[in-house]
């Protein structure tokens, strides 16, 4: 995998931005150059390309596949510069706006990453050059959103700034030896779910692999919220289309639900101390047949799992977690950006987005036929479901910047007692609306 799981939430939590933001400030009145436009013809040149995907991760493999099309076809040499997610996070404002910015570079999306980058001028709008290829014909709407943003860099607006290469989605994994060995079934409606909670309960068994000290928590409250949502509910969430009521139906069944999981022993009672690698060991090891979380588990439990497993949607949503992966941004004192923009469409290739496919990633534009492992292909038509319902409905955190660390801290009170679902959800509800202010 390229990063951990407490990586990748990493990349979900907006503080981290904090350092990008001081900086850029700084730096927004500057303006960059357009680079060259109206021919990828590369002869002599050099296309430079910032990403931080590990060496062994299906990213880093696809795009280092990509390298040699690209300069067969262009003439260009292609120079990788290794930087670490920590650089890239930290040091982009500064760089971007110097002649020391990179052609083309992969960085986070949501608002206060690619598109705080945006609304200062530091990427490049490349609106033109996805109609020109048409990547957007090969990104469905909800892959769209987080590519493209406002001029106040709230995505989901009118201009593109990136295109993602992958996707990704929070879904359960079920240990099928141990439902067998129970004499159960994979649930395919939430009335099933509980029954199967409750029967592994019944056999002493600790049934929902979970972590309240990082992300999963959060995710499995926001995943009970969506089962009494529709679309507009996430576009008032994620998009501040309208004021989210907290005491509505949506958030009051997520944490009230949460709490019910902890008093029935569907989770730990421990639950608020555990980080999300003890929770995904857990599964991994087989204390726990069940685990609520994201793709970016699925190579890693290909690998260690010793049993047989599944990934599925969550019974009973037509909505779930996830959203594109990280962006391909051209930063707009690149000198090459016609070049950065065939880079673009070759790994936005079906031979390119096959090998995404094959090493357990989730390609955004692949030809499924080309998929040729089994898990991995379960796991593309599992993401195509999704996307097919216009089902990915982003993370809890992403509204607000410092929400992800609230919502932590507010669920870990619900779940151990020391505060009921009324007060979590004013709690969340006001530091939600006070870090939401700004875009409304």
């Amino acid at each position: 995998m390229a990063r951990t799981p407490a990586q990748r939430r990493a990349t979900r939590t907006f503080a981290a931005i904090g350092s990008i933001a001081v900086a850029a400030l700084t730096l927004a009145g500057c303006s960059g150059g357009g680079g060259d436009s109206g021919s990828a013809d590369g002869e002599g040149k050099t296309l430079t390309l910032w990403h931080y995907e590990g060496a062994d991760s299906a990213m880093a493999k696809a795009w280092n596949a990509a390298i040699p099309i690209f300069e067969e076809k262009t003439g260009a040499t292609v120079k990788v510069e290794e930087k670490s997610f920590e650089q890239i996070q930290k040091t982009a404002s500064q760089v971007l706006d110097t002649d020391a910015a990179p052609d083309l570079m992969e960085f986070n999306k949501g608002n206060a990453t690619a598109g705080f980058l945006a609304s200062t001028g530091l990427i490049a709008d490349i609106s033109e050059a996805v109609t020109q290829y048409g990547w957007d014909a090969k990104l469905a709407p909800s892959l769209q959103t987080t590519a493209k943003y406002s001029s106040d860099g709230v995505m989901g607006g009118d201009t593109w700034y990136g295109v993602p290469n992958y996707g990704e989605f929070v879904g359960v994994y079920y240990n099928l030896d141990a439902f067998a060995a129970a004499g159960l079934e994979v649930p395919t409606t939430y009335d099933e779910f509980v029954k199967v909670l409750d029967a592994f309960v019944a056999k002493g068994i600790t049934p929902l692999a979970e972590a309240g000290a990082e992300y999963p928590l959060g995710q499995l409250w926001y995943q009970l919220a969506l089962t009494k949502a529709d679309r507009s509910w996430v576009d008032d969430y994620q998009l501040y289309k309208n004021p989210v009521d907290w005491n509505g139906p949506e958030v009051d069944y997520a944490s009230q639900t949460l709490s019910d999981y902890v008093a029935k022993g569907y989770i730990a009672k421990d639950v608020s101390s555990v980080k999300a690698e003890d929770a995904g060991v857990s599964f991994i090891n087989g204390s726990s047949p069940i685990f609520v979380s994201g793709s970016w588990w699925y190579g890693r439990f290909a690998e260690e799992a010793g049993f047989d497993w599944s990934l599925a949607v969550f019974p009973g949503s037509k909505l779930s977690l996830g959203s594109s992966g990280n962006l391909w941004v051209v930063p707009e004192r690149s000198k090459n950006h016609d070049l950065a923009y065939e880079f673009i469409d070759i790994t936005m290739s079906p031979e390119i987005q096959a090998i995404i496919g094959n090493n357990g990633g989730v390609p955004v534009a692949a030809d499924t036929a080309d998929i040729t492992d089994a898990k991995s292909k379960e796991l593309i038509d599992t993401f195509n479901g999704v996307l097919a319902d216009d089902g990915l409905s982003f993370y809890p955190d992403w509204p607000a910047p410092g929400f992800y660390d609230v919502l932590v801290q507010e669920l870990q009170g619900l779940v151990t007692g020391t505060q009921d679902a009324a007060t979590t959800n004013a709690n969340l509800g006001a530091k939600y609306d006070d870090g939401t202010a700004d875009f409304r």
